[in-house]
């Protein structure tokens, strides 16, 4: 699995991009497809200071996609990694169901 962190407007630290690669290391549990992962951080200046996170990642024939904001990146990474989390659970009950309802061809008719 490759991972792209992209800090928009800032730098970012080496604390906060072990803490990235931590939480999104904790998706391979639910995929062992996983190809890549695009981590977009981005920083709006408002009297709030909303920090917002955007995850992007490949799976073989389709990308997904989650983002969060809160105070802290942290909290937005891990908000955003339970949102793929789910979408992969989804992704992957919806595969087994197709599984077990696609009729099985005799070969000899």
């Amino acid at each position: 699995m490759n991972i792209q962190i992209t800090a928009r407007k800032f730098t970012a630290r080496d604390t906060l991009k072990e803490i990235i690669k931590e939480e999104v290391l904790s998706l391979q549990k639910f995929s062992d497809e996983i190809l890549d992962v695009e981590v977009i951080l981005s920083y709006q200046n408002s009297k709030d200071s909303i920090k917002e996170v955007e995850l992007i990642v490949k799976l073989p024939g389709t990308v997904l996609t989650a983002k969060d904001d809160s105070d802290e990146y942290a909290k937005s990474v891990k908000a955003a990694v339970e949102k793929i989390q789910k979408q992969i659970v989804k992704r992957k009950s919806k595969q087994q169901a197709v599984k077990k309802i696609e009729p099985k061809i005799d070969p000899e008719l």
